[in-house]
């Protein structure tokens, strides 16, 4: 994947096709611009790993997952094995929405999902117990007021 210090070389249309498909993933090619050359462009991104992919936007309620939370871990190493054995665990909750190995107060900040708070107690007792577990804090979500994918495109 590209980083900040080697960004690909992308011109206007590019960001807008990007900035067009990050807002609605649906939107046809027709809809886009012209159809092959958009087409064309669509492909280049997604084969440079610039799309990585599309998905619906899931209204986690509607489907009874009523709280979201973060949980910050810290671990009782650093050792990358115990790093790694921490994230391939998390990784195979289907609660675990996010998975973010973290600098400063914590070595693992995860986004959760739970059906409700006796679910999300379940959660919190499962991370505390995990191997190398040193420490859990949980957040929970009152409201969200912004939850944009993607990134600014300009």
């Amino acid at each position: 994947m590209p980083r900040a210090s080697d960004e690909p070389d992308l011109d206007a249309v590019d960001r807008n096709i990007l900035a067009e498909l990050q807002d609605d993933g649906r939107m046809t090619n027709v809809e886009l611009a012209s159809a092959p050359p958009c087409l064309r462009r669509v492909r280049r991104l997604e084969e440079g790993g610039i799309i990585r992919g599309y998905h619906a936007d899931i209204d986690p309620v509607a489907l009874g997952w009523e709280v979201t939370f973060f949980a910050l871990v810290g671990l009782e190493s650093q050792k990358q094995a115990v790093l790694d054995g921490f994230e391939a665990l998390a990784t195979s909750w289907p609660e675990v929405r996010e998975c973010h190995m973290i600098r400063g107060g914590g070595d693992f900040l995860l986004r959760l999902v739970a059906r409700d708070t006796a679910h999300e107690n379940e959660l919190t007792g499962r991370l505390t117990a995990a191997p190398a577990v040193m420490r859990v804090q949980t957040l929970q979500t009152i409201r969200t007021a912004k939850d944009a994918a993607g990134v600014p495109i300009g």
